[in-house]
């Protein structure tokens, strides 16, 4: 029997040999995984930027993905993939047979940063199911203190965001190679999930420096690096390390800061790619003015928070510590908007679930809407403002108990077969995300493409003065048994609105340099 011919592209670095994925897709795809686009940054490279792939003859095997980040695994399901410091590789998939330049969409993965990896995203059955073609990119960065380690000494060595700078590198290796794979390289849009969407808005929380500072002493603490070493030393120092140490001590320093959620090893203003406050960036209105498509789920802080909070004084003492710039007033406030189900019984958050305490509810909500939703429609209100087109979207499908969790759509969004597979219902609902998705990416507009899924509500651009948003899965309770509700509606963006507009409010605090 003849193997099957394998799919092959000819780029600078080497020739790229692929593989074709056929099933369970309605279209092959092809399928280019792992490929290098920095030199391995480890040894003398570590803590240094990416470097450019040399040009080569070299045959590249491009069959699987790359090694995953090490560390702690982010979310249960995806691939169970090895672990290694070589993370700058890329995949590309596009529809075989292609001609000419279609759109591109480059994925970037989320995980606080610290964590996840580009094959938690099932992107070539994303592309495999679109009515219309695109090729589709994910990439591995560094995360972690590896990609991110703030404080005085990394300015001095003009080393902060490395992480950032890999996907800036990554951008560059797209629009070198892409037209190779068939795609545009000047039709390209960015697609994130949590951290991932961060890093496609850089509208990252420039936290407080003395907390950076604190976390890099812990993390030189944790590797064993000499108390009296010179700030020069440093960075060579830790250089020479194994890479089973630096990782050791980055999830010691990850896990004692990770129960009060002011997590190390984040994004900081640099001067560079971070260059101000990102409130400053909207209002100075000197940003690329493209359409946007963005949106929050009903249970952000449910990944998170102490689930077994039952006393309401650790509510108060929560906001205290992870934002100890609010004032008494402050948390007065906090306190009424979030009634206690400890003291009112007719407060929404009254929790009834087994094993969770009576207080969860409430941080659950407070947490997710401050660090999620209300940044969510302070983007959509000053894009919109400023004349880009704006798609805001609401994911209140509960897929467990604890509900519509955080990132919960970025299973639904690719059409993926473990999802379909479920119900009727959840197939429709994914199927409708999808269609919407796949058209905004082909066209800049998430109504253009109706094939799959005709009947799907019209999806009209977000108005400051009268705010509407698609939500998806509202009212189906599944997950217990319960009531079937609409898959798609396009409301009035009232949910939450008093909570968010507080915390809206209290932005500045939230990006000290």
């Amino acid at each position: 029997m003849t193997p099957p011919t394998r799919p092959s592209i000819t780029l600078p670095q080497g020739q790229v040999r692929g593989v074709r994925i056929d099933q369970p897709l309605p279209q092959p795809i092809d399928a280019f995984l792992g490929v290098p686009y920095g030199l391995l940054p480890t040894g003398d490279r570590r803590f240094r930027p990416p470097v450019k792939v040399p040009d080569s003859k070299h045959i590249i095997e491009a069959s699987q993905y790359g090694y995953a980040t090490p560390g702690k695994a982010l979310l249960s399901g995806g691939l169970d993939l090895e672990q290694s410091e070589d993370w700058l590789t890329v995949n590309v998939f596009r529809p075989a047979g292609i001609e000419g330049k279609v759109p591109v969409a480059i994925y970037l993965h989320g995980g606080a940063f610290n964590r996840g990896a580009a094959a938690m995203h099932d992107t070539a059955s994303m592309v495999g199911w679109s009515e219309a073609p695109f090729v589709a990119v994910s990439f591995g960065y560094r995360i972690g203190a590896l990609g991110f380690l703030p404080s005085s000494v990394s300015k001095e060595e003009g080393i902060l965001n490395l992480g950032l700078r890999d996907q800036v590198h990554l951008f560059e290796w797209v629009r070198e190679n892409i037209q190779r794979f068939g795609g545009d390289p000047g039709n390209v849009t960015l697609i994130g999930h949590s951290a991932g969407a961060h890093s496609v808005s850089v509208f990252v929380d420039a936290s407080n420096a003395k907390v950076h500072e604190e976390q890099f002493q812990d993390f030189l603490r944790e590797v064993g690096c000499p108390d009296n070493i010179s700030n020069s030393e440093i960075f060579p120092f830790l250089r020479s390390l194994p890479g089973a140490t630096v990782i050791k001590a980055q999830t010691a320093v990850f896990d004692k800061y990770n129960p009060s959620l002011r997590w190390p090893f984040q994004p900081v203003i640099d001067g560079d790619i971070i260059s101000r406050k990102p409130l400053e960036a909207w209002k100075s209105k000197l940003w690329y003015k493209i359409p946007i498509m963005t949106g929050f789920n009903n249970n952000e802080g449910s990944l998170y928070v102490d689930k077994k909070m039952s006393q309401s004084s650790q509510f108060r003492a929560f906001w205290r510590t992870f934002l100890p710039e609010l004032s008494p007033s402050d948390l007065d406030t906090i306190e009424r908007l979030y009634p206690d189900p400890n003291i009112d019984y007719t407060s929404p958050y009254t929790e009834t679930k087994e094993g969770l305490g009576s207080q969860y509810s409430r941080i659950e909500a407070a947490y997710g809407h401050y660090v999620y939703v209300a940044p969510v429609r302070q983007t959509a209100h000053f894009a919109s403002s400023q004349g880009s087109p704006v798609y805001l979207y609401h994911w209140a499908f509960p897929r467990t108990t604890l509900g519509a969790s955080h990132a919960d759509n970025m299973y639904y969004e690719t059409y993926n077969k473990s999802i379909t597979d479920i119900s009727e219902f959840q197939r429709e609902l994914s199927g409708t995300l999808h269609a919407y998705l796949t058209s905004f990416i082909t066209t800049g507009d998430p109504n253009a493409l109706r094939h799959r899924y005709p009947h799907r509500p019209p999806w009209t651009p977000f108005k400051p003065d009268k705010a509407k948003a698609m939500i998806f899965g509202d009212g189906n309770d599944e997950s217990i048994g319960d009531t079937m509700g609409p898959i798609a509606r396009f409301v009035e963006d009232d949910w939450a609105r008093a909570e968010t507009e507080f915390w809206w409010s209290k932005t500045d605090i939230s990006q000290l340099t």
